[in-house]
């Protein structure tokens, strides 16, 4: 059996907030009575969609450039991305003045690459998100550093300031759910608020096709996956057995939901918490409808808004693609799609 990965500390978190304090920002947590209205639970969220570059990316990702040596800052880092890491790292090694390769599969949202150009990195597209990750292994062993955007304990650390902000700004909470891709934000966020907020349950969300640490779970540990997921942000080919094994010691359950749920969870942000959120972000309804579900009306829920990082055209073309422009049950409250269809 595999010995069990050391937990980030919450003075490991601690440490890193203060290193990437000033180059991001302290997002704001609001009570949300437009979608404590719509679970029938109050609601806090915490608007990550609101950090630099659009996601909670920024902050891991700056978190290991501000810890590269002068060497290492002058040989250039590389990473690997579904998106918001690539652009994440794009434009914070932009502004710490150090040399990015991103390498993105070409389903990565086309305004993702755009962004990472723009800032002035050396972008590079492979077929699948596999192929992405095995360049950026090749381009290590060439001397680049590898920011990875999760197996790496400075970047869980770094995305682990969410939680220590949430933690202080939030009323109570009893769950809080959080997206999983390959668990960086999970494995930071549960260290977190298991330290400072230790009765509080974490959930986390997947959506089906991209269920890399659900599947993880079930296999007693990391496994690759095959990808079909819309959801390019959350799709990691396999989690890390650094992540894994936070999720396997802190985290409540993983819940799985269908894209078309993500999308209208997206739909339901906007018209009831004046949010624009991206899927990975709008899978958290669906799923919060299930935790409601299990825990009662006695639930106060915490929800991480990961990201915002959609255009018009991509939130059109989803909702044409699942129906959901049509859909009338979207935004109409706790009825709104059926238990079967979420769980």
């Amino acid at each position: 059996m595999t010995a069990l990965t050391p937990l980030i500390g919450i003075s490991d978190i601690e440490a890193a907030a203060g290193l990437i304090a000033g180059h991001v920002v302290r997002t704001p947590t609001v009570p949300s009575p437009g979608l404590s209205d719509l679970l029938g639970v109050p609601v806090t969220a915490k608007l990550e969609l609101l950090q630099r570059t659009g996601s909670f990316k920024a902050r891991g990702a700056t978190a290991k450039l501000l810890s590269l040596s002068e060497a290492e800052r002058a040989a250039g880092v590389a990473a690997v991305s579904g998106g918001n890491h690539g652009i994440a790292l794009a434009v914070m090694a932009a502004a710490l003045e150090v040399k990015a390769t991103v390498v993105m599969p070409r389903t990565a949202p086309a305004r993702s690459i755009r962004i990472a150009e723009a800032a002035g990195a050396s972008v590079r597209l492979t077929e699948t998100m596999g192929e992405a990750f095995a360049l950026v292994e090749r381009l290590r062993d060439e001397g680049l550093t590898l920011v990875h955007p999760f197996d790496d304990p400075l970047v869980v650390a770094g995305q682990g300031s969410v939680g220590l902000e949430f933690a202080a700004d939030a009323g109570e909470l009893t769950d809080v759910l959080v997206s999983i891709g390959g668990g960086g934000l999970i494995a930071g966020v549960a260290a977190a608020l298991h330290a400072l907020r230790p009765g509080v349950r974490i959930w986390g969300v997947e959506t089906a096709g991209a269920q890399a640490m659900s599947q993880a779970l079930t296999a007693g540990g990391p496994v690759g996956v095959e990808l079909s997921s819309i959801v390019t942000t959350l799709s990691a080919p396999s989690v890390s057995r650094l992540t894994y094994d936070h999720v396997r010691a802190l985290v409540t359950e993983v819940l799985v939901v269908p894209d078309r749920e993500a999308v209208r969870g997206c739909l339901e942000l906007a018209e009831h918490a004046k949010l624009w959120t991206e899927p990975a972000a709008g899978c958290l309804l669906p799923a919060a409808r299930q935790v409601v579900r299990r825990v009662g009306d006695g639930a106060r829920l915490g929800l991480v808004v990961c990201g915002g990082n959609a255009t018009a055209a991509d939130m059109g073309a989803w909702s044409d693609r699942f129906g959901l422009r049509e859909d009338n049950s979207a935004g109409s409250g706790k009825s709104a799609g059926s238990a079967s269809e979420l769980e």
